[in-house]
């Protein structure tokens, strides 16, 4: 029998090239005479979808790889000065007075001020919205902390949300659409499932393979391992361990004595093994890493949310300080867009005010700030999802789907066009296609959160969960999802 060679994805350099390739275009940086010498060399663009590309690149290729992506790391890029990575210069592109956490003033109609309100569009129906019942007893503020059942719900609202999200991750739009259409599950209002389906379509559009055994309507029994859900739960160590005052090195540090390599993907990865070359954050974030401003970040920033209730810029403050170790740019954003986010709803902001204070603690001209500014208006302007996801993805589709930019744009419009609504939020992420699980997950948080307790959650998305997260997180595997709630905050106290 023939061993098969061991094949360790996401870090491979010929496929490190075209990725950064990518990235070069994005970002403005001239890179056409690597991608000549890379082409005519015989060099292969990056995987569309996975982490690898097969079969591997003979040693001459990989050592051309090598040498340009050390050549595409020293060339310029004109969005830097509207697109800072460093604390102060975001802090100083959000016109804010005083250090991080301080007052806003911009002022409505300058750059960098929130966009107006969003309403519901017109004729558009959504039951409970954010409006919905009043906040309960010990809502968050600044100063205070969210209460016990407002972080249950958000820990189950972010579960439900990314199980909705796991059996179609890395499917094209067209399959999610097609496949929920032929069980019945179209506008996707629950579970996907494969009872019903015609062969030829399951066929043709086969469920993520990892994901369909425990994520299906008719086989979910309890909360799956994700990474989406091992990151918070790292985040609560990392309060637990070093409280509010966390460095990017402990981050590092916690990943290196808590979190398996083969658990990390895209950035963390890449991040991971440039620890254990000896490099150091933040150029563990920068050096042959281009999956830099991908959705990775923003997975892993609820927690800093929920530490600062009603604090949107401490919040992003602190999420800036966990990104660090392994994105940059509009990487970067997106975690602090979430944790901004996740705060003003944990202070009772409804979602629009939310997203708005979300937006405001980054840059007002960098891509992801413009993506998500039209993103929710187009999502205002449209009663129909569908029209406002195909409009999103014409506009934001040359990005590769695990993009900061499209993810972070779909999010702030499927929790604008559900108005609060908790089915509503997770199932127009998922139905938006991308990282879906990623979205649902993200949507789910912030929903649960607005919705202040586990009993405002409709039974059909927390009952399969069986109140029980699988994880690979040391001392968490098996754990409930109230005692989770529980320890996460006692590691919240100031």
């Amino acid at each position: 029998m023939t061993e098969q060679p061991l094949r360790v994805t996401w870090v491979q350099p010929e496929d490190l090239l075209g990725h950064e390739l990518r990235q070069a275009s994005e970002d403005g940086r001239d890179a056409s005479p690597q991608a000549s010498t890379w082409h005519t060399s015989g060099g292969p663009p990056s995987p569309p979808r996975a982490g690898a590309s097969t079969p591997p690149a003979p040693p001459e290729l990989r050592t051309l790889a090598l040498r340009l992506l050390d050549e595409l790391a020293l060339l310029p890029t004109p969005l830097g000065g509207r697109e800072p990575t460093s604390l102060p210069e975001i802090v100083r592109s959000c016109d804010t007075a005083g250090p991080p956490g301080g007052t806003r003033t911009t002022v409505p109609g300058e750059p960098g001020a929130p966009p107006p309100a969003p309403s519901t569009p017109t004729g558009a129906t959504v039951p409970g919205g954010s409006g919905g019942p009043p906040p309960v007893s010990g809502r968050g503020g600044v100063g205070e902390s969210l209460g016990v059942q407002q972080l249950h719900a958000a820990w189950l609202g972010r579960a439900a949300g990314c199980l909705l999200g796991k059996p179609v991750e890395k499917l094209e739009l067209p399959a999610i659409r097609t496949l929920a259409r032929a069980t019945g599950n179209w506008p996707l209002t629950t579970w996907f499932t494969a009872r019903g389906l015609p062969l030829d379509l399951a066929a043709r559009h086969p469920w993520n393979r990892r994901s369909a055994a425990n994520s299906l309507a008719e086989n979910i029994e309890g909360m799956p391992e994700d990474d989406d859900l091992n990151y918070p739960l790292l985040n609560v160590l990392l309060l637990q361990r070093y409280g509010r005052g966390f460095r990017t090195a402990d981050v590092a540090r916690l990943w290196l004595d808590q979190l398996p390599a083969g658990r990390t993907f895209t950035a963390e990865r890449v991040a991971y093994r440039n620890l254990l070359s000896g490099i150091e954050p933040p150029d563990t974030a920068r050096h042959h890493n281009p999956f830099r401003e991908w959705i990775g970040a923003a997975i892993r920033a609820d927690v800093h949310g929920w530490a600062h209730p009603g604090d949107p810029a401490s919040a992003a403050a602190q999420a800036h300080r966990d990104a660090a170790l392994t994105h940059t740019g509009n990487g970067v954003y997106s975690a602090m867009f979430v944790a901004g986010t996740i705060a003003a709803a944990g202070g009772g902001a409804d979602v629009h005010a939310s997203l708005r204070s979300g937006l405001a603690v980054v840059p007002p001209r960098s891509r992801l700030a413009v993506a998500v500014r039209d993103a929710v208006e187009t999502a205002r302007a449209h009663q129909d999802f569908d029209t406002v996801v195909d409009r999103l993805h014409a506009a934001h589709g040359h990005y590769h789907w695990v993009h900061a930019i499209p993810n972070a744009a779909l999010l702030a419009a499927a929790l604008t066009h559900a108005d609060g609504d908790f089915t509503g939020s997770i199932c127009r992420a998922v139905s938006g296609g991308w990282d879906t699980d990623s979205n649902g997950a993200t949507a789910g948080s912030v929903a649960g959160l607005l919705a202040g307790h586990p009993d405002r959650l409709p039974e059909r998305w927390t009952a399969p969960l069986k109140n029980r997260l699988a994880t690979s997180v040391v001392g968490f595997d098996g754990i409930g999802f109230d005692e989770l709630a529980r320890l996460t905050q006692e590691a919240l106290r100031p």
